[in-house]
């Protein structure tokens, strides 16, 4: 049996105690290592560059930088950070803003513990932590609340012109937030080969997850605003 190499993890939030709880509880699987805390964003920032985890969990409501522009930055600085944002409130702008920034999901801070282990191993996985159907509705509570991404919004047919018609379909579906099953029932495909499609869509536009194949249909006009 080989040694797994475990899950380096960086705990950000103001609050020592509530680091401390979290890593009581992540240090308790054989396979996760916090590597380090902070409790700012940007202290934030200078560990993740120091510490290079392979998940983040990020408080948004910080003092000197919150979790939103930390997560930001972060992500331009390596487009592979994995990223969980942690709120007090469920669907909040705060942690849309959040996914907006390029986090891959968002838990509340009261979440049971296997909840908080499945995420992390989710979003180191490459998957998103949270679903495309709550991303959509996060979309449609907050998205007149808060600035567009950062680049400006393409031709329809430009954003999506790498893509096979079958894959623009599959994309499509990921943004009406269907899971693979249903978009395999809807198009009466397997779901090993809808996992192939959506793999393609994802690459080929360049976004880290679900999550982020919903906001793109959003910014380029695919999805009803």
């Amino acid at each position: 049996m080989t040694d797994t190499v475990p899950l380096r993890i960086l705990l950000v939030d103001d609050q020592a105690l509530v680091r401390l709880g979290f890593r009581m509880v992540l240090e308790a699987e054989d396979d996760f290592r916090v590597v380090g805390e902070a409790a700012d964003g940007t202290e934030a920032v200078r560990l993740a560059v120091e510490t290079r985890p392979d998940v983040i969990l990020m408080d948004v409501r910080m003092p000197s930088m919150d979790g939103i522009e930390a997560t930001r930055r972060i992500v331009a600085a390596n487009p592979d950070a994995r990223i969980i944002i942690l709120t007090t409130f469920d669907l909040d702008e705060y942690a849309f803003g959040g996914l907006r920034a390029g986090a891959s999901g968002f838990l509340l801070k009261d979440a049971r513990p296997d909840e908080l282990i499945a995420a992390i191993r989710a979003v180191a996985a490459g998957d998103a932590a949270v679903t495309g159907r709550v991303t959509r509705s996060m979309l449609e509570l907050f998205a007149d609340r808060l600035p567009q991404g950062s680049a400006a919004v393409p031709d329809q047919d430009d954003a999506t012109s790498a893509l096979t018609p079958r894959e623009r379909e599959i994309l499509l579906a990921m943004a009406d937030g269907l899971t693979n099953g249903e978009i395999g029932a809807k198009f009466f495909l397997t779901e090993s080969t809808v996992k192939t499609h959506v793999g393609r869509v994802l690459s080929k536009l360049q976004l880290r997850d679900r999550v982020h194949a919903v906001i793109f249909a959003y910014d380029n006009g695919l999805i009803d605003r």
